[in-house]
């Protein structure tokens, strides 16, 4: 039965250990995720100057002029 319990504890530390190091660095992580997965990504061309590294992003960045007259009422 000791031995058992030793095993569970031993496991319950790694899985604590491993929660513990996954939200101390997860920017470092998720930069490092998403480096491997463009890398593993066929359709990735490095050289291709038109691919966005982060399409989301490009989505994002969109600016929206005019269209409301309550800053100048008449």
């Amino acid at each position: 039965m000791g031995a058992i319990t030793s095993a569970a504890i031993a496991i319950a530390g790694v899985v604590l250990g491993w929660i513990t190091i996954e939200i101390a660095c997860k920017p470092c992580l998720e930069q490092g995720r998403e480096a491997i997965d463009r890398n593993l990504n066929p359709d990735y061309d490095p050289d291709d100057i038109r691919a966005p590294l982060n399409p989301a992003s490009a989505v994002t960045n969109v600016e929206v002029h005019g269209g409301d007259d309550d800053d100048n009422p008449k």
